[in-house]
C-alpha cells in the first residue's frame, strides 16, 4: 500500500492540464473566485474534496532565483498561500508565506551578506524539495478527510505535496494538500499531536466499506 513518505529524487515534473502559471511569463493565474468552491466537508467524506489537483486547477510557481519580494506579490495575485518553486522544468521546492514572512529572511539577513529583504531570492528559504514530506496520489484517490486530518496533525508542515508515479518510473507533482484549506473546509483547527521521529501513516479503510 503506498503511503506518505519523504520526496524521491529525481525532482519531478508538475502534473497539468495546459501550463503552469511562472511569474516571468507575464500570464495572470485564474482567481480565487473562478476556482471550485470549497465546500464544508465532515471527516467521512472523499479525501479528494479537500486537496488541490493540478489536472483541473493551475499550479502555481516560480523559479528558484526570483525575489522573496516578487514570490509573495506572485501568491497575493493567486490567491494561495505556496508557490511549487522551479529550476527550469524540474520542481525543486516549494515556498510559502510562512516561509517569507516568517523568521526565516532576518536570520539570513543576519548570517549572510544580504543587506536587504528584497535581495533575498526564494531558493534562499524555500524547502528543498528532497526534504519534504509527500503523499501518493493514489492513496488520496481511496481515503477520507479524517486520514488527511490524522496526517496533518502529525506534522508542522502547512503543505504536502501530492505526488503520482508514471509507467516509466517517474514522478510528477499531481497537486497539493493545504493545512489552512482542510481547516477551513472542516470548520476547526487541526490540534496537533505530540511530535514523532516518525510518521506514523493512518490506517485506510478498507476500498469496498470506502463505496458505502
Amino acid at each position: 500500500m503506498p503511503e506518505h513518505t519523504y520526496a524521491p529524487r529525481p525532482a519531478p515534473r508538475i502534473a497539468y492540464r495546459d501550463s503552469s502559471f511562472r511569474l516571468q511569463s507575464g500570464r495572470t493565474p485564474a482567481p480565487r473566485s473562478s476556482r471550485p468552491a470549497e465546500l464544508p466537508v465532515s471527516i467521512a467524506d472523499p479525501a479528494l474534496r479537500v486537496v488541490t489537483d493540478f489536472s483541473w486547477e493551475w499550479p502555481v510557481s516560480i523559479e528558484i532565483d526570483r525575489s522573496i519580494d516578487e514570490a509573495l506579490q506572485c501568491m497575493i495575485s493567486a490567491g494561495v498561500r505556496a508557490l511549487l518553486v522551479m529550476r527550469g522544468d524540474a520542481v525543486v521546492g516549494l515556498v510559502t508565506s510562512y516561509d517569507i514572512q516568517g523568521e526565516r529572511p532576518l536570520q539570513l539577513l543576519r548570517s549572510s551578506n544580504y543587506t536587504r529583504h528584497d535581495e533575498i531570492e526564494v531558493g534562499d528559504i524555500m524547502t528543498p524539495w528532497t526534504g519534504m514530506l509527500t503523499l501518493d496520489w493514489s492513496v488520496v484517490e481511496s481515503a477520507r478527510v479524517h486520514y488527511l486530518e490524522e496526517l496533518i496533525s502529525q506534522t508542522s508542515a502547512t503543505h504536502v505535496p501530492l505526488i503520482e508515479r508514471t509507467d516509466r518510473g517517474g514522478v510528477l507533482v499531481r497537486g497539493l494538500l493545504s493545512r489552512a484549506r482542510l481547516e477551513r473546509q472542516l470548520g476547526h483547527p487541526i490540534t496537533a499531536t505530540r511530535q514523532r521521529a516518525t510518521l506514523v501513516r493512518p490506517a485506510l479503510p478498507d476500498r469496498d466499506s470506502s463505496r458505502s
